[in-house]
């Protein structure tokens, strides 16, 4: 954890220098996305659940998001919070990520721009299978995105991008009233999401 408190402080002071020396304007945005997770399993998992596909349960799932934050003509800062749930072999799984972000802009055109940058920030991991008992953890998220940015109007922009996180959130699965069978360990995460944005 303590080389994620380091990344955090500097995404804070990446993203003060840039408030502090240029003219910024904020912004708002929805996204839309699909996510595929990567999970581990516990060898008791493998045992008691016969092996179960755990990969499958969030594989290209529909992505809902909210961001706010600053721009210039150089770059952006800004939060993100989406969420996700799939289901698949009878594991039901759910994962939220409160995100901070800091993309620098590389113009293409008059109103094209590419971007790339680096996310922190922490995932939420719940698990809410049938027959059992629902658990939950949060762990960190770290990574970063790449996309093109495409200035619609004055205020109004649209983004098509690819993130990649890694995390170490985990969470058990126990039968209601009985004993745990093993363990979820979400170890990377691959979302492509379409954004809104509007600057004001």
């Amino acid at each position: 954890m303590t080389t994620f408190k380091k990344l955090l402080l500097a995404f804070t002071v990446m993203g003060a220098s840039v408030a502090a020396h240029a003219d910024t304007t904020n912004f708002a945005g929805l996204t839309f996305g699909q996510t595929s997770d990567k999970v581990k399993k516990s060898n008791a998992l493998n045992d008691n659940l016969n092996h179960p596909n755990a990969d499958g349960v969030i594989g290209k799932d529909n992505t809902w998001g909210v961001r706010l934050g600053q721009q210039d003509s150089q770059g952006r800062y800004y939060a993100t919070y989406d969420n996700v749930s799939g289901s698949h072999n009878g594991i039901k799984l759910r994962q939220e990520n409160l995100l901070g972000s800091y993309d620098l802009f590389y113009p293409v055109g008059g109103s094209t721009k590419l971007f790339g940058g680096a996310t922190a920030g922490l995932t939420k991991l719940t698990q809410d299978s049938p027959g059992f008992s629902r658990d939950s953890d949060i762990g960190y998220a770290i990574g970063g995105q790449v996309g093109v940015l495409q200035q619609v109007s004055q205020n109004t922009s649209v983004e098509l991008g690819y993130r990649y996180l890694r995390s170490n959130a985990s969470t058990e699965m126990s039968e209601r009233g009985g004993s745990k069978q093993g363990s979820l360990d979400l170890t990377s995460s691959a979302q492509t999401y379409l954004s809104a944005n509007y600057a004001f």
